[in-house]
């Protein structure tokens, strides 16, 4: 493991979102989900991502989610994908997300 300094994790903009829609992205290559998050302040900002394993579109919405939001927009299957919506590969290499066991509000920052 490569250690890093303290001042490179505070310069990662860990946020919290509430998914406001998913629908599938037709055009990806892999199974997909095209996200709508709520991000308080920063306001709502889109996303793609591998989740279709685990959760149906219904599942998603609602649901409160850490994105990393300061890295550089990317176009991603025809879906200009602004924050990176966070989880952990399950034992089958399957995305579960991160999240949270109490409400948050929207856009507060990872301390």
């Amino acid at each position: 493991m490569q250690h890093i300094e303290w001042q490179d994790f505070q310069r990662v903009e860990l946020r919290v979102g509430t998914l406001l829609s998913a629908v599938v992205n037709e055009k990806a290559l892999k199974p997909a989900y095209t996200l709508q998050v709520d991000l308080g302040e920063l306001g709502v900002k889109q996303s793609s991502a591998q989740l279709t394993a685990h959760y149906t579109c219904d599942e998603l919405v609602g649901r409160q989610v850490l994105c990393v939001c300061n890295f550089a927009a990317k176009r991603i299957a025809g879906v200009r994908s602004e924050v990176l919506v966070t989880g952990v590969y399950d034992a089958d290499n399957r995305v579960v997300l991160a999240g949270f066991d109490k409400p948050l509000p929207n856009g507060a920052r990872l301390a």
